[in-house]
């Protein structure tokens, strides 16, 4: 990984949000960068309009992470396009909040579908066809840590990417695969405002010591170091990038 120049990564849900951050930056650091997307197609071909016109490589590839057969394809093509794949970053997600004695099945069964089995599946194909010397970078969440209320099935998912991350580490060392998982607090996205109220957000930025809520861009320096040239040293680690919050 000392040339990324000839290196292509994978950014999953990489239309909007910590993802398209992640895949700016990897384009301006060299890599030739995949921007996945399950259904944001106008802002995935922004995204990657936007990078070109930068000076970087991006291309976008439509794939539903929680299907198998999906993430299998998607690997096809970019192996059939750019010759292999070097690293992965597993950043698609879901977060549907409520008390575990308000969770319905259908939101257990969707937000285990999208946060612990999609990211499964892409470890799992990365696992079989990363290049020598890849990374793999997951994602959880500080909520890992936090233990908020009407955060439990969500935590849980991140946990288990966590166990994940640790076991696939060991697995992969032997063919200088590192794996690691990121794990944010509270970043200032969509995803994160959904639902919340001013108040709630206050309280929230009042939490951290540094006085405010992260920005995609803080995520996207830490994947950038993880997959990087200066990284490699890196591997089975959960970094919780939240600016002090737990």
């Amino acid at each position: 990984m000392t040339d990324v120049q000839n290196q292509v990564a994978i950014v999953t849900g990489a239309s909007r949000g910590i993802g398209a951050a992640i895949a700016r930056r990897l384009a301006a650091d060299g890599f030739a960068v995949v921007v996945n997307y399950a259904g944001s197609t106008d802002a995935a071909t922004k995204l990657v309009d936007g990078i070109k016109k930068t000076g970087g490589r991006a291309v976008a590839v439509q794939a539903d992470i929680s299907d198998p057969s999906a993430v299998k394809r998607m690997f096809d093509s970019v192996e059939a396009s750019h010759g292999g794949v070097d690293v992965l970053v597993n950043n698609a997600g879901i977060m549907k909040l409520a008390p575990v004695a308000q969770t319905d099945d259908a939101t257990f069964d969707r937000t285990i579908a999208v946060n612990l089995k999609g990211t499964f599946n892409g470890m799992r194909e990365a696992a079989k066809r990363l290049r020598d010397g890849g990374r793999i970078v997951n994602f959880s969440s500080s909520v890992v840590g936090l233990y908020q209320p009407a955060y439990g099935v969500y935590a849980a998912t991140k946990a288990a990417v966590e166990a994940l991350t640790h076991i696939l580490a060991k697995e992969l060392g032997p063919r200088r695969i590192t794996v690691n998982a990121v794990a944010p607090g509270p970043v200032a996205t969509e995803l994160f405002f959904e639902g919340k109220d001013q108040a709630t957000i206050d309280s929230i930025k009042q939490m951290n010591p540094l006085g405010r809520l992260g920005e995609a861009d803080d995520i996207a320096a830490v994947v950038s170091l993880l997959v990087g040239p200066d990284g490699g040293w890196i591997n089975g680690q959960v970094v919780r990038a939240n600016g002090g919050v737990v």
